[in-house]
Parts: structure tokens; sequence; C-alpha cells
């Protein structure tokens, strides 16, 4: 059974249970192999942490245990029978709840990292008591960890010989690999504004009927992705070279190599397909 997550600002009395380590030397995970280690604290495995922070806990009642994250200095070495790796080639690899807090806690020590002064004075920061925040004793500041929110949208038409889907390839992309647009959210701009004006400015089309889908964390290095459905309503696809290598319609029987499990790119287009495969 997969146990849930309930993110917490306090560190519980329990200090001497093992927990959940999440330790970071620059961007790399320590694990144990491929596991996240479960420890009482980093010392036991001879570790001094640069800094650390408590994230929450998984479980309830009784049997909760305690997550932490923390940084290392880059001259740190693993441990016996440990390894540093990045984030992403554990993606698949790891569980997905043990995914998702790997990535949680990468931003927390990436902001933990990148607000030990205030960014208006220069003066060093304190923790706020009661919340997730630095604050400034000199000039009042307060600083929350970094969120960047991004629209992912499936666009979908039916045409004259049965559903479509619009699947792109950006510049980025390894080989063949095709999937639905995405880009960031611009100051001012409410999240349909943005579907609209991102499917237009990559492909040329115009679109309607726009609908949510779901949400998910994607740290690399600290979105939120906000999932949308959109049918298409006008125009001639028209690629931004600056954007897209490639773009095009296809069909539930010529879908391309696309994103794997568990991304929410992959949610969409899996969607899609079991709504349309028998069409």
């Amino acid at each position: 059974m997969t146990l849930s997550f309930t993110s917490a600002h306090h560190p519980p009395d329990t200090a001497d249970r093992p927990g959940l380590w999440f330790l970071f030397k620059g961007h790399r995970l320590l694990v144990r192999q491929g596991q996240i280690p479960a420890l009482v604290a980093p010392g036991d495995l001879g570790l001094t942490p640069i800094r650390s922070r408590y994230l929450g806990f998984l479980g309830d009642g009784g049997d909760r245990i305690a997550c932490y994250c923390g940084e290392l200095a880059e001259e740190t070495d693993a441990p016996a029978e440990h390894s540093f790796e990045g984030l992403r080639p554990l993606y698949g690899r790891l569980d997905e709840t043990t995914f998702w807090l790997a990535g949680r806690a990468i931003q927390i020590v990436d902001w933990e990292r990148t607000h030990q002064f205030c960014g208006r004075c220069g003066r060093p920061t304190i923790d706020h008591e009661r919340e997730r925040s630095k604050v400034c004793p000199h000039c009042g500041l307060t600083s929350y960890p970094r969120l960047a929110p991004a629209i992912i949208v499936r666009v979908q038409r039916h045409a004259a010989n049965g559903p479509e889907i619009l699947l792109a390839r950006a510049q980025r992309f390894p080989g063949t690999m095709f999937s639905v647009l995405a880009g960031f959210v611009e100051p001012g701009e409410t999240l349909e504004e943005c579907v609209r004006r991102e499917v237009l400015e990559e492909t040329g089309i115009l679109v309607e009927d726009i609908r949510y889908f779901g949400s998910q964390p994607w740290p690399f290095p600290h979105s939120l992705m906000i999932a949308f459905t959109a049918e298409y309503a006008a125009g001639t696809l028209t690629v931004d070279p600056q954007e897209l290598a490639e773009a095009d319609w296809f069909s539930p029987a010529t879908l391309p190599a696309c994103p794997p499990p568990p991304s929410i790119a992959n949610r969409l287009i899996a969607s899609w397909l079991e709504e349309n495969r028998h069409r």
C-alpha cells in the first residue's frame, strides 16, 4: 500500500526513530541500492549536512515516517554501499511517492541554499517560526520557496478520418520523442490565457473549450505543471522553429514515441488514447 505524504514544518518529538533522509550533493541524491536511506540522523553514516530541514511525514497514526532533506558538501564521499545519483535517472526506478518526495526535497534544499541572505538588503535571514519561509529581521522581507507555474495542454480535434491529437518534438527532446505542448505562465496571465498564447505562439493554432485535467510538481528545477485539454478551433499548423523541431496531428494508430509514466504528459496522451482507441 502506498503511504500518503503530509507536509509539516515542525519535526516530531520522536527524534530517535529512523526517518527517510533525502541527502543531496549538488543535485545528486544519496541512495543505497536505488533506495532512500532510513536513518535516525545522517551521522549514522558519518555524514554532516551543511544544512537540513524537516519536510513532513509519510503515513498516519503511530506509524508515521518522518522525512528530512539536507545538503552535503561537494567533497563528501558516498558511504560504503551508497552512491550519489541524479534525480532524473531515478525517474521510474523509485516508487512514485518517493520520487516526488525527492523532487520536493531538492527544491527545498535549493531554496535553503539561495536564500541565506535577504534579496533586498543583503542581511542574513532567519527561519519563520510557523511556516516554510525565510524572514529578514532587518527589513522584514519574507521569502518563500520558488515555484514556477507552467501549463501543459493536450490539443485535440475530430478530423474527417477520426480523432487526432497535436504532438510536438521540442528542440531539446532526445531522438524522436513527441509530447503535448507546454510553457511557463507569464506575470498577470491566467492559466487559460497562457494555454491560448502558448499554443498560438508555437503552432499558429487557435483553441477553445479549455478544460482542467490535473497537476503535477516537476522539480527540474522548480515547476508546477497544470494540465489542460483543449479543442482545435482554427488555424493552420505552423511550427515556431525557435521552440519546436516539428509538430503534427496524430491518430491513435500513428502515435510516435511519447513521454513515459508517471509524467503528466504521459497521462494526458494515455487518457486520450483510451478514449479514442476504437474510433
